[in-house]
């Protein structure tokens, strides 16, 4: 019998942005605000429209037949609406849990499908990373193998020693894992309870419902890695 192939250590993670560093229920529910929808009836009906494979600009469409995002975006903008994300989204698991893996010597990234302006947005979250990614900069958005070489050519490792984080199974998990990367499904956010799909989730590394669990379950992957 062929002895199981040792771990392969993990020297960099990334990170998915949406509902992985950040909570994006408010900018839902502002969108709900825009459209004149209460929000328990624009958020029940996202879940519904996920659940049938449906798509986020589908359910704007379902509210708004004829809607144009980047119109809307400018009207809410001429409005003082805000778009995005700001320092208030982010999930409070996710800084200790970024810190306590640079404290592990990894490199840090972070990487999603994303507008221009989330770059700025970002920014001005403060955290200690490498490389941000953003779809709408790179040129290529998830689920396109290219995404997920950026990813690999920022961080200048080979694929297996990436780890990307993620909540979706169809943007994140499938094609990190046919990209040769390892990966976590974090559960949290609606796709992260909607989507199915256990033979996908039984290949991730690690399954784990909040950020905090990270760290510890990189660092005890990697002392059964060590030679």
């Amino acid at each position: 019998m062929t002895a199981a192939a040792p771990p392969v250590p993990i020297e960099a993670v990334f990170f998915d942005i949406g509902e992985t560093l950040v909570n994006e229920g408010e900018i839902y529910g502002r969108w709900a605000d825009w459209l004149d929808v209460p929000r328990h009836t624009f958020l029940a009906t996202l879940g519904s429209n996920l659940a049938a494979g449906g798509s986020f600009m589908e359910l704007f469409e379902r509210f708004r037949p004829g809607f144009d995002l980047k119109t809307e975006q400018r009207r809410r903008a001429a409005a003082g609406v805000p778009n995005g994300f700001g320092p208030a989204d982010l999930y409070p698991d996710a800084r200790e849990c970024l810190a306590a893996l640079r404290e592990q010597g990894l490199y840090i990234g972070v990487a999603g499908n994303q507008p221009a302006a989330a770059a700025e947005q970002f920014a001005a979250l403060g955290l200690d990373v490498d490389v941000v990614g953003i779809s709408a900069l790179w040129g290529v958005e998830k689920p396109a193998p290219g995404f997920f070489g950026r990813c690999v050519a920022a961080a200048g490792r080979a694929p297996a020693a990436l780890l990307y984080v993620g909540d979706r199974i169809d943007n994140d998990v499938r094609p990190a894992l046919a990209y040769g990367l390892q990966v976590a499904h974090l559960r949290r956010g609606p796709w992260g309870y909607i989507q199915h799909d256990e033979e996908a989730l039984a290949r991730c590394l690690f399954r784990p419902d909040s950020l905090a669990e990270l760290p510890a379950l990189v660092a005890r992957h990697n002392a059964l890695a060590l030679p």
